[in-house]
């Protein structure tokens, strides 16, 4: 009877937490749709220097996990969740402001609150859960915290369009604030165990981060090759991988561009996700998630291929589909085993300290390596590229040594 009350109320714990994600993430997701419309409004000179101001959060992101690491070891968790919603409120509604030098030092400061939340949502799964229901923690969190996304793109273009990005921005600032409440009400003060002190301090540090167990490096690994595939090159690729097979399409009498379509197949993972995303999670506790992720894998490496070759429309879009689909298992899967790793270490916050910095690398190299592929070679190849990857990836954790490693 404690052990359900307790699994509830971890539960409950999670969901709040998403929450206030999805109320912090409004204004970063206003930005991808509107900041490419409205760029000189923001005091921009070009649209180069938007590209800037929607790539630097990440990248700021790979050296202040460390750092928002060890606060969270030494605070205790919701310290962090609170300076994460005064960052947010700040940048956000410096959004309001113009000038490019200014905006680059925002979207730094938003880089440093996303820290801030991710890990602290890291640590508080950890926490709370257990085997069999880590896996549906993670996709629920995932899941959810997405609905920010898609409500900070379509009301952000539709506020944006109404009164300019300078309405949009004070009105997703204010917004951010509610995220206060849940925070205070609903998240318990401290969810990071604090690390056992030892006499080897420093040489203890060295080896949580250079000298993995091997099961661990696998994990670590395969997250930045996932997050470098999906969150960089697929993402910042696809739409013009579209325009270069079906630049076009008509429903309805009415023409719809690429980047209409790209939109909207990205838009349906964030659909989908606070339902999915749960489902696959549940399913990994059960089955268990190596077998899941190999699938997975498998699948998006024949899609990857399909797409790269070309097919008719209908299908050509059911592909895309079908590769977002496996996005949200990936990385659902992937969250939850470095969950499970960092559970059977006794500094847990460390070891998603660095899933977190080898994701965040791989999301940051993947667009610079997608563009530097499709010049030199075309996106035909960088897309099969990928599904060779995936496909070989794929069975590398298909072996016994690797699975034995996950046990």
């Amino acid at each position: 009877m404690d052990h359900s009350w307790s699994r509830e109320k971890g539960k409950k714990e999670v969901v709040m937490l998403s929450i206030v994600t999805a109320l912090c993430l409004l204004g970063d997701s206003m930005l991808y749709v509107v900041l490419p419309l409205y760029w000189k409004e923001a005091g921009l000179e070009s649209l180069w220097e938007v590209g800037v101001l929607l790539s630097i959060n990440r990248l700021v992101r790979v050296p202040l996990n460390p750092l928002v690491s060890k606060w969270y070891e030494r605070s205790g968790g919701r310290s962090g969740l609170l300076l994460a919603v005064v960052l947010t409120f700040v940048s956000t509604a410096a959004y309001s402001l113009q000038g490019f030098w200014l905006w680059l030092i925002m979207r730094g400061i938003w880089g440093l609150a996303w820290t801030f939340l991710r890990l602290g949502a890291f640590a508080l799964i950890v926490e709370v859960a257990d085997n069999g229901n880590r896996g549906h923690l993670m996709g629920l969190y995932n899941g959810l915290y997405r609905l920010g996304s898609l409500v900070g793109m379509v009301l952000g273009a539709i506020l944006a369009a109404w009164g300019g990005i300078q309405t949009a921005a004070l009105v997703f600032a204010g917004a951010s604030l509610l995220a206060f409440f849940p925070v205070l009400l609903s998240i318990r003060p401290s969810f990071v165990k604090e690390p056992p002190r030892v006499a080897s301090a420093p040489s203890s540090n060295a080896v949580s981060l250079f000298h993995w167990p091997k099961g661990m490096a696998v994990t670590m690994l395969t997250g930045l090759f996932v997050a470098m595939c999906y969150q960089g090159m697929f993402t910042a690729s696809l739409s013009r991988l579209i325009e270069l097979f079906h630049p076009t399409m008509v429903i309805g009498g009415i023409l719809i561009g690429s980047a209409v379509i790209s939109g909207a197949v990205q838009g349906a993972r964030w659909l989908w996700e606070p339902w999915l995303a749960p489902w696959f999670g549940r399913l990994s506790d059960r089955y268990g998630r190596g077998k899941l992720f190999v699938m997975s894998m498998l699948a998006a490496s024949i899609l990857f291929i399909c797409v790269a070759a070309g097919l008719s429309l209908p299908l050509y879009l059911l592909a895309l589909l079908g590769i977002q689909v496996t996005a949200t298992i990936l990385t659902t899967v992937m969250d939850t085993l470095a969950a499970d790793d960092a559970s059977r270490r006794e500094n847990s916050s460390s070891a998603m300290m660095v899933y977190s910095v080898m994701t965040d690398l791989g999301a940051a190299l993947g667009p610079m390596l997608a563009f530097w592929i499709e010049e030199r070679a075309g996106l035909p190849l960088l897309f099969t590229g990928m599904g060779v990857s995936l496909l070989l990836v794929s069975l590398g954790w298909r072996s016994r040594r690797v699975l034995a490693y996950r046990s």
